[in-house]
């Protein structure tokens, strides 16, 4: 499926919004779990639960911003991702437009280098609340475990 087609809740951003291209990295286990991290204090959304991940910075690519992201907050290398899904939101802070990319391989011990708590899960998540963005995500990554 190519990625146009992956947009999900893709109105248009509102007239007056900037769109904030974000790169998100959805690490999977071999047993299918997934890393969930705990956004940090005095963020929006403040001890909410998402897919880590951050913004694009001018002229980055979704995975150098990836790699970029993953390595600050974290700690670790990406050795293997693959874009996956696209989602755009409209958060009351900012319009976003998530690139969701499949990480599989990487290098490094991981850290909350931001002081952000992270944590292995499964579907159905044992953690929370969750990042509205991120509810889908979870359902994606549960209905791919079904099939």
């Amino acid at each position: 499926m190519s990625e146009a087609s992956q947009v999900s809740n893709a109105a248009a951003a509102p007239p007056a919004r900037k769109v904030t291209e974000v790169a998100v990295g959805v690490l999977v286990q071999t047993d299918g779990r997934f890393l969930l991290a705990q956004r940090p204090a005095g963020k929006p959304y403040e001890g909410y639960w998402e897919f880590p991940g951050g913004k694009l910075e001018p002229g980055e690519s979704v995975e150098e911003a990836l790699s970029r992201e993953l390595h600050e907050e974290l700690g670790i290398v990406v050795g293997a991702s693959v874009r996956w899904h696209v989602l755009e939101h409209d958060y009351p802070h900012a319009y976003v437009r998530l690139h969701f990319c499949k990480v599989t391989a990487w290098t490094g011990e991981l850290v909350g280098r931001e002081g952000q708590a992270f944590s292995w899960q499964s579907a159905p998540v044992e953690v929370g609340p969750l990042l509205p963005a991120t509810i889908p995500v979870v359902d994606w990554l549960a209905a791919e475990r079904s099939a």
